[in-house]
């Protein structure tokens, strides 16, 4: 079927009640292009009275419905073809009419789903034709969800004969180095009245266009009867898909005079066992997994192809080699970057089945709708090389019961008949699965109460030790066996304590850390390292995301705050706990977690605020230190500071301006990581690591000095004008010689002229009150991010100004 952008001349606005509109109240429709995000241009609001989790959950956005509408029209040649319309993502609860009837819905705000519309349809004279779709969000998720129409929409058209949409299917099941079996199964409708043969012809290429093999083949399709056309082709000297070389192929399957449909895949091999682990093309993968929740930060939840190509790079440049989705369908776009960029994806279904987390959520439609979301899913992945897993749940409370484990049956098998060629996990949290019966296990455990005051540090870091020895205990061995046993890899958050028990106690059991805590990489990549049952770890989170407001902030203890709290109050706006924040900027914990990962030689230095020197900390398991990679601190000369030091190496040395304040071990014995105490004065920090008593690399930290500068900087020179392509400028405030200035925050104004608009703005504060759809915003850490949209070829200028700061303007050329 022709495939063309639908994403074009929509309106959009808060649905009003008819009967209010029939009284007089007018809410206007205003001009949005697809994908958009109805939440992110909301006014937040602080909650009355107490803070809630429900409020922080969705970053104080408020919930809503939203109402779409597109006038189109037909032409009259059309008439008696199918005409389908193609929804990557609608959130949430979707109603879809055309020309004012019912043409379709969808519950679930991740799925794709297609509207069959030509039977609705105006054509030619007819007049216009009007598309509208209604969406609604409230109290549904634990995070940041936008609304609306937030990933791609398409018009489908073709013959009543036809390749099915999505209907080429392609597997590579015969690998060896002389060539690979490609087998391609093409599903071909035949909505006419007639009996119809046709040839299929295939002809799968490589990245050069030149074609490697080919296909041809008859298929007699009957009336309403589709009919599926397999082909085995064979391609000589196989060009294989891994992490380090993405190679791809493409697969064009024509029906002669009728129909042609291309595909991307790539020829890879997957292997699972407990010794050697994952394999990938015969070679042992060890996963070094983000968790990635689908918000684009400035842009909120609108999934645009260039700002997911620019997470999957931006986290492949961190060191991960795998996402996993939480807890949702990856875009198709993403999927595509992981593609061509070598990034491993677990795809995970939902986060609820049966019993529901939050008032109004998924679980209400689960029953009726699982299997069709199931299949959606599975037919968006199965081309997909990258994809090697799916999820079927997360923190799934049923997975403790009898009934959970039959459920996880039903939807593993499910997975199973969709796609035979990869692996089913579920991320099960063991504490949740049986909160019913945690009572029962703390009389078991005879657990003492904490003593007479433990200081609130260690009841927060026994939070984690607290759920790790949950999930480790026999109660959690019984309820789960059943849960983990319908799985080819046995999902586990946040219970590395269960890595070394299980491979006694269940030696057939494969194990992925699906969530864990950032602060415990160290020790968890020793453990995945050291068994080869145990094939990686996705820490919580790789990149920051809306919502969840502050579990990753630090917090200190006051009298009027004794203990921590989960939930930050309003304007907090992020979680806080990403390796990298909103904008893509990379934070301390992402280097040392590279560090850990054995990727990087160099030592890092991060230095804590010295604002809150000799306070108590009290930052949750998902909260790094309370640092920042600065030497910058005007205010504070000569007053105490702690600098960390991370490293791979036996011992690290830090220098302040040429002084140096000694050697201290490091490396992984030490948690790759050592502190020292000085005094704060301006110039630079010096850290040197050792190993045997020679250098190994070193890292210098400079204080910003002098007059203030703003640069401003495109990602890339040139974007093309289709195809979800952006412009991202990144805007920081330097000295003179391009040192990073971190305590010079101020508001930054925008003017964006030419082929283009400013579709977000914003900094990775995490607690602004400001808008994404602002032209002015103050910088954080001396930081903020500029996203423009092509609106056409041609150039799009953007000046930047600041006080006390020259303007900038950056030109970016739109083809």
């Amino acid at each position: 079927m022709k495939r063309t952008s639908f994403n074009d001349e929509w309106q959009a606005r808060a649905k009003v009640n008819p009967f209010a509109e029939l009284s007089g109240t007018r809410v206007p429709y205003l001009p949005v292009t697809l994908p958009h995000d109805a939440m992110i241009g909301q006014d937040r609001t602080a909650p009355d009275g107490e803070v809630t989790m429900e409020g922080g959950a969705g970053a104080y956005f408020p919930g809503g419905t939203y109402e779409y509408r597109k006038t189109f029209t037909v032409p009259e040649e059309h008439r008696g073809k199918r005409i389908l319309f193609e929804f990557e993502g609608v959130y949430r609860d979707a109603v879809v009419h055309i020309n004012g009837d019912y043409a379709g819905q969808r519950p679930f705000g991740y799925s794709q789903f297609v509207i069959d519309a030509d039977r609705f349809l105006r054509y030619g004279d007819d007049g216009d034709n009007e598309i509208r779709v209604e969406a609604r969000t409230h109290q549904d998720s634990r995070w940041y969800t936008g609304a609306g129409i937030y990933r791609d929409a398409w018009m489908l058209v073709g013959e009543v004969v036809r390749i099915a949409p999505d209907g080429v299917r392609v597997t590579t099941p015969d690998i060896d180095g002389e060539r690979a079996v490609v087998e391609i199964a093409t599903r071909v409708e035949n909505d006419s009245i007639a009996i119809h043969t046709v040839d299929v012809v295939t002809e799968i290429r490589d990245s050069g266009g030149s074609v490697v093999a080919s296909d041809l083949s008859k298929v007699t399709v009957l009336p309403g009867e589709p009919a599926t056309v397999r082909q085995r082709l064979y391609v000589r000297d196989p060009l294989l898909w891994s992490t380090d070389t993405p190679a791809l192929y493409t697969a064009t399957v024509a029906l002669t005079d009728l129909d042609t449909d291309t595909v991307t895949f790539g020829i890879r091999s997957l292997r699972l066992d407990p010794e050697h682990g994952l394999r990938i093309n015969g070679e042992t993968v060890k996963l070094r997994g983000a968790c990635v929740h689908h918000d684009n930060g400035v842009l909120g939840a609108a999934t645009f192809a260039r700002a997911e190509e620019r997470r999957v790079h931006l986290l492949k440049n961190a060191g991960f080699n795998a996402l996993r989705m939480s807890h949702n369908p990856m875009s198709k776009a993403m999927l595509d970057a992981c593609d061509r960029l070598g990034m491993l994806v677990v795809d995970e279904t939902f986060d609820v089945w049966t019993s529901g987390k939050s008032e109004f959520d998924y679980s209400l439609n689960f029953p009726e709708w699982w299997e069709r979301d199931i299949e959606a899913m599975v037919i968006k992945d199965f081309n997909h090389p990258s994809v090697i897993m799916y999820s079927i749940g997360n923190e799934i409370p049923e997975t403790g019961s009898p009934s959970g484990a039959e459920w996880g049956r039903k939807l593993a098998e499910k997975v199973r008949s969709l796609d035979g060629t990869r692996y089913v996990t579920n991320a099960v949290n063991g504490m949740l699965a049986v909160m019913a019966e945690l009572g029962k296990m703390r009389r078991q455990a005879q657990e003492p109460a904490p003593e007479e005051g433990a200081g609130v540090n260690t009841l927060m870091s026994d939070a984690g030790d607290m759920m790790n020895a949950i999930s480790a205990s026999s109660l959690v061995t019984e309820k789960t066996a059943e849960s983990f046993a319908v799985l080819d890899v046995a999902g586990m958050n946040y219970a590395e304590a269960r890595y070394t028990l299980d491979r006694d106690l269940f030696p057939n059991r494969i194990i992925v850390g699906t969530e864990t805590f950032p602060t415990r990489i160290d020790g968890n990549w020793r453990l995945v390292e050291q068994h080869g049952h145990v094939i990686g770890d996705f820490t919580w989170t790789g990149w920051d995301y809306l919502g969840e407001v502050g579990i990753g902030r630090p917090q200190y203890l006051t009298p009027e705050t004794p203990r921590p709290v989960h939930t930050a109050p309003y304007p907090y706006l992020l979680a806080g706990c990403g390796d990298l924040d909103i904008t893509g900027h990379r934070r301390p914990a992402s280097y040392y977690r590279e560090i850990v990962f054995g990727l990087r030689t160099e030592p890092y230095v991060a230095v804590r605020r010295p604002e809150h020197h000799g306070k108590a900390y009290a930052g949750s398991p998902w909260a790094w230190s309370d640092t920042v990679a600065t030497w910058t601190w005007p205010g504070f000369a000569s007053e105490p500071i702690t600098v960390e030091v991370y490293g791979d190496a036996d011992e690290a040395e830090l220098l302040v301006n040429g002084r140096s304040l000694g050697r201290r071990p490091v490396g992984p014995e030490h948690r790759f990581r050592t502190e020292f105490e000085t005094s704060y004065e301006p110039g630079e920090l010096l850290a040197i690591a050792y190993r045997d008593g020679v250098e190994t690399g070193r890292t210098t930290l400079p204080s910003a000095t002098g007059p203030l500068h703003l640069l401003a900087e495109a990602d890339r020179p040139v974007v093309t004008a289709k195809g979800g392509d952006l412009a991202y400028v990144s805007l920081t405030l330097t000295d003179p010689v391009g040192t990073p200035n971190t305590a010079a925050d101020r508001p930054v104004r925008l003017e964006v002229t030419g082929a283009g608009v400013l579709l977000g703005f914003g900094s990775a504060d995490p607690a602004s009150a400001e808008r994404f759809d602002a032209t002015e915003r103050r910088t954080y850490e001396g930081r903020a991010l500029a996203v423009l949209r092509p609106t056409g070829p041609g150039k799009i200028h953007l000046t930047a100004s600041a006080a006390d700061c020259a303007p900038v303007g950056v030109t970016v050329t739109v083809e």
